[in-house]
């Protein structure tokens, strides 16, 4: 069972999701408690892979208020714990023209924290309409089925 901690909604509205993996996080022990009690932003953030490793920058985690240290960077780079094959693959579409790597959820699975990251595409703004029309017309197909089926 899963509990999402965090979702990137814009991201999932600017672009659209090619591929999606799952990472887990280096953390500091007060950052985990911030996250799991859900004060943590993924919306401007993204995935930056230098050599062997994988970073994410611009994710912000809220100070956790019961924290004894004054020193927190909200805003700090955190690397990502995956396969060396996976970053060269991420890396090998990110270096691409027009495609990006973007954390999408950050959500607890058995305990502990993970990331979903995306490699996305940008959307143009005709799509972006044209994704908010075909999910108004689904809405509207599901509610006059429900209406129908009881």
């Amino acid at each position: 069972m899963m509990k999402i901690l965090s979702k990137n909604k814009k991201a999932y509205h600017d672009y659209e999701i090619l591929t999606d993996y799952e990472a887990g996080l280096v953390l500091q022990g007060p950052e985990v408690k911030s996250i799991k009690e859900g004060k943590c932003n993924l919306k401007g953030s993204y995935l930056d892979c230098t050599e062997n490793a994988a970073w994410i920058k611009d994710m912000h985690v809220s100070r956790y208020s019961s924290s004894h240290s004054a020193e927190h960077d909200p805003l700090r780079k955190r690397k990502l714990l995956l396969h060396k094959n996976e970053i060269a693959k991420i890396q090998g579409k990110i270096s691409e023209k027009g495609i990006t790597a973007v954390p999408l959820e950050i959500y607890l699975k058995k305990n502990i924290i993970k990331v979903k990251i995306g490699i996305c595409k940008g959307r143009k703004l005709h799509d972006k309409r044209q994704v908010l029309k075909k999910r108004a017309q689904d809405l509207e197909i599901r509610k006059s089925l429900k209406r129908y089926n009881g």
